[in-house]
């Protein structure tokens, strides 16, 4: 399994907006590099995972365009989020 809702409350906490802010792009990025790392690790160990290695490719992609969507409406924000997540780019 990914995350447990307990690491998924604290992602959010950590980067909502608001007090009910679930879906705002710095939330979503932040989720989807949590699982990004996760399925990394998984892949380190079962090297012929090939599902879960489309899948990573797919949450990559997915990342990539919110971030681009991020840096587009507020650069600040991407860079706090960029460096904050380790993100190269």
């Amino acid at each position: 399994m990914a995350l447990d809702q307990a690491k998924k409350q604290e992602i959010i906490a950590k980067y909502a907006r608001g007090e009910n802010d679930t879906g705002s792009t710095e939330v979503q990025i932040a989720l989807i590099t949590e699982r990004i790392i996760y399925l990394t690790e998984h892949l380190k160990i079962n090297k012929k995972d090939h599902s879960s290695r489309l899948g990573l490719l797919k949450l990559v992609g997915q990342r990539k365009r919110l971030m681009r969507y991020l840096k587009s409406r507020d650069l600040a924000r991407w860079n706090i989020i960029k460096t904050d997540m380790g993100i190269r780019g």
